[in-house]
């Protein structure tokens, strides 16, 4: 599959819940979760990240035959060794839906921002203002989880003042579209 939209990351999500009968949590970061909470721009593949347990290996297994049946492509991360964790990110979790004994969230919108930020791709920009004009994110708070991550930044590969640069841009494109 080219790209994947609400309709695909849904459809996945149904097949997974069909096969897959063991009680589960599931959250969905990146593109495929900015689908579900209405991004209209496509994503190339379907980001994740859960918690992890001894079914893993049999839900890995699962999710990988449904993503070839359905032609999607997969990523597990772990965000926390991706980006340093904003305080309470568990907390700020979005419920999407159950899938058969699945539970799927989105994981905390600060969290994928920061993520974004910390790439500064056009597209991570564009869904960093997505997140901002629909309410799932404040720009006054992302700057403060954008300051308390700066000391740590390298820990996690990312260049503390091209993160602070990309927030700038946030900022200065956030500011144009609210007037």
């Amino acid at each position: 599959m080219d790209s994947l939209a609400v309709q695909e990351v849904q459809n996945f999500l149904k097949h997974l819940g069909a096969v897959y009968d063991t009680p589960t949590t599931l959250y969905l970061i990146g593109g495929g979760a900015l689908c579900l909470l209405g991004n209209p721009r496509r994503t190339l593949d379907l980001d994740f990240t859960l918690t992890l347990s001894e079914e893993t290996e049999e839900l890995m297994g699962a999710m990988n035959s449904v993503a070839d049946q359905l032609h999607i492509e997969l990523e597990v991360i772990t965000i926390e060794e991706f980006i340093p964790l904003p305080e309470n990110a568990h907390s700020r979790h979005e419920y999407v839906g159950q899938f058969g004994q699945i539970e799927v969230y989105v994981f905390d919108p600060y969290t994928i921002a920061l993520s974004k930020l910390a790439r500064g791709f056009e597209a991570d920009i564009q869904d960093i203002l997505f997140l901002l004009e629909n309410s799932f994110i404040e720009i006054e708070t992302l700057e403060i989880f954008v300051e308390e991550a700066i000391p740590v930044a390298w820990d996690h590969d990312v260049d503390p003042s091209d993160m602070k640069q990309y927030m700038r841009e946030v900022r200065r494109l956030y500011g144009n579209r609210s007037r």
